[in-house]
């Protein structure tokens, strides 16, 4: 055989193993725009489908999408200016490039590697051809690594290690048990417990209501098996929770000790030495060099240098040399794990896809049409030596305590299937309170080195409580439950537990507060846009979250009868210097605001159906965070019926008419039917066209 046979050969051998780079061709992928404007996405493969998901996303949101991208490559500050430079400094820290560089081709199957790849290819071709939409030149094209980079920071944040860094930059000790008021609901209740025989899953996450962490929703359709409907973060490969015809899931963030501190023993006099069993080590230097937008568009160059030890990633501050371990930067496939959880037809399948164990953090509540429902308080919790207090800074100069990526299992974390109440639920408090309280799980079953948190908060108690009224739920029981606006007596306050005194407090010992007083002690305790009292406490509670947090009180902290006279003095400051008036309905001061919508909003924070507000005009709040993407889901033997809502609508672009479209449905606690069904889909689409 000669020499140019064998060459064509290998030539030709190399292009068949590499056939799977083959471009994808647009016009066999259908996107199907339904009246909500919500993209439907139809392929004979998974990966035409991760194309077009990704092209519907970028014509609805591609300034996010570049958001996640940026991140990924600490390059937002070039678009977003100094605020943002935070977050490329964290990426830098926590080395996800390095990371990624390193793990990328072993951490992904073949087939998501294509699926990767697919969804990188539609953002260059849409970037391609929006060039006008491009926030910082050069950043296209995109690769397979800038994108999995994105999601390498985005857990990080999700399970809170930013927090670690930023207070270890402060010298202060973390508390991980702080107050975190934006929290997430979901409850699944099974077929014994309902009314209709059906099995009932709430996915009611609290998100920022815009920007790059807040909801799209979108239904995925291959010939290969691929069927749901769900809610994703722009720059999404999948679905992060949703329903498929057999199966869906709900996500809240999971409080648990994700990340341990130790302080290096630096050498007396040799610069970045630090001690370790026994042996002076060198400090690993990491310089950044970032590009900060300042006005008029102009860059500056900023430049930081940054520590790397055996331990990870190392900050210097005024007390020393400080490294902070964690592991959501020690996987990265958590996304390959979402797609299989995408695909699961029964609880087996989505249990295999579980342990996987690539997800850091993120509590789960299952349910599926077999009538299974499920609770785990996931993460990725290392085996830590038994001898050392992890909640603590550690020592920094023994391999002793210096645990390595591996993983306790699923099963043995806080995992809750099929108990006999009928019904599993968590609002971000403790898995400890997961069910009704004889099946609930016990602290001594579970490994203590997981630090999982103890407590509840006003959404988990009022769940408990509503429920226990009812022997079996309807699905209109249901719906009130999602979406009740009531605090319990006594109030429930994290880090405020006497703020029930507020409303026992004397008219006669206040008299310049007597007709606040008395306006919250006639308060129902409900949060609904018609109610004064409500307006009274939005404003109390703000200015003592504020001050409690200030002065660093935690869980269990008292405060003072001088404190709640402050917040009622606040609140009715407030109201007659901007309204004149002592009555103002919640709806009035709390709008919910896009364009040139502005609507009343009903809920509070830690209510089930909660909202966050930051303050707007004229003394007036607009809604920011808390009920955002909402699914409510019922199995059967007849199929799954769904219906959803989103906070404002499908769109983030302006000029769309999706842009507000679903605000007053979301006001008024309505939702919107839904469905997996292709050929209802088609017939009643509003656009079908092909992603070109």
């Amino acid at each position: 055989m000669s020499k140019k046979i064998v060459l064509l050969f290998v030539f030709l051998s190399l292009f068949s193993a590499f056939s799977f780079s083959q471009p994808i061709n647009p016009e066999q992928i259908t996107i199907a725009r339904d009246k909500w404007g919500v993209p439907h996405i139809f392929a004979k493969t998974d990966e035409e489908v991760a194309y077009g998901l990704a092209w519907a996303t970028a014509e609805d949101d591609f300034q996010n999408i570049q958001f996640n991208l940026l991140s990924g490559k600490s390059m937002l500050a070039q678009a977003y200016g100094k605020k943002a430079a935070i977050l490329d400094v964290l990426n830098f820290i926590i080395a996800s490039k390095e990371v990624v560089d390193t793990l990328y081709d072993k951490s992904f199957s073949p087939k998501f590697k294509k699926i990767i790849s697919a969804y990188v290819s539609a953002i260059n071709d849409y970037a391609k051809k929006h060039p006008k939409e491009i926030l910082v030149k050069n950043t296209f094209p995109a690769t397979e690594k800038d994108l999995v980079q994105s999601y390498v920071l985005n857990l990080m944040l999700i399970t809170g290690v930013q927090n670690y860094f930023a207070e270890v930059f402060e010298g202060k000790v973390p508390d991980i048990y702080k107050e975190r008021n934006t929290g997430s609901n979901a409850f699944a209740i099974s077929k014994n417990k309902t009314t209709d025989g059906k099995t009932y899953l709430a996915i009611n996450s609290h998100q920022p209501l815009e920007g790059a962490y807040s909801w799209y929703e979108a239904h995925l359709q291959s010939e290969e098996g691929w069927n749901i409907l769900g809610g994703l973060f722009p720059g999404g490969m999948c679905v992060f929770h949703g329903v498929n015809e057999n199966l869906g899931w709900a996500h809240t963030v999971n409080y648990a000790d994700f990340a341990d501190i130790y302080q290096l023993e630096m050498h007396p006099t040799d610069k970045n030495l630090y001690k370790f069993d026994g042996k002076w080590e060198k400090l690993q230097e990491r310089t950044i060099k970032l590009k900060v937008k300042i006005a008029l568009g102009l860059k500056i160059g900023v430049k930081r240098t940054f520590y790397w030890s055996k331990y990870g990633a190392t900050i210097k501050n005024d007390k020393g040399f400080y490294s902070i371990r964690f592991a959501s930067n020690m996987k990265i496939n958590a996304v390959e794990q979402w797609y299989r959880m995408n695909k699961a037809k029964n609880f087996q399948e989505f249990k295999a896809a579980l342990d996987m164990q690539a997800h850091a953090g993120l509590n789960m509540v299952y349910a599926d049409k077999d009538d299974n429902i499920m609770y785990l308080s996931n993460g990725l919790f290392p085996k830590r030596n038994p001898k050392y207090n992890y909640l603590n800074v550690l020592e920094g100069n023994t391999s002793d305590n210096l645990w390595k990526p591996d993983f306790l299992p699923v099963d043995s974390l806080a995992f809750l299937v099929n108990p006999k109440a009928g019904y599993v639920f968590n609002m971000n408090n403790t898995p400890f309170n997961a069910t009704a309280s004889q099946n609930n799980l016990k602290i001594s079953q579970l490994n203590p080195s997981i630090n999982y948190i103890k407590f509840d908060n006003n959404r988990s108690l009022s769940f408990q409580s509503l429920i226990s009224k009812h022997e079996k739920v309807s699905y209109a029981d249901f719906k009130k439950i999602k979406y009740d606006l009531s605090y319990l007596k006594p109030v429930y306050f994290y880090n405020a537990v006497n703020a029930e005194d507020v409303f026992s407090l004397d008219e006669a010992k206040y008299p310049d507060l007597a007709e606040v007083i008395k306006r919250l002690k006639s308060w129902d305790r409900k949060g609904n846009k018609e109610s004064t009292g409500a307006t009274i406490w939005l404003l109390f509670r703000d200015f003592l979250g504020e001050k409690t947090a200030k002065e660093g009180r935690k869980e269990g902290a008292m405060v003072t009868e001088i404190d709640l006279v402050e917040g009622l003095q606040y609140a009715k400051n407030h109201l007659l210097k901007y309204f004149k008036t002592l009555d103002v309905p919640l709806g009035e001061i709390q709008k919910h605001v896009r364009g040139d919508k502005k609507l009343p909003m009903s809920g509070l924070k830690d209510v089930l159906a909660a909202m966050h507000s930051k303050p707007y005009k004229n003394g007036r709040f607009r809604t920011d965070a808390g009920e955002s993407y909402i699914s409510l889901v019922q199995f059967s033997p007849n199929g799954v019926e769904i219906e959803t809502v989103n906070a404002y609508g499908a769109s983030n672009k302006k000029e769309s008419p999706h842009y507000t479209d679903q605000m007053e449905l979301f006001v008024n606690q309505q939702l919107k039917p839904m469905t997996l069904d292709k050929a209802k889909i088609l017939k009643e689409a509003v656009r079908v066209y092909n992603p070109k």
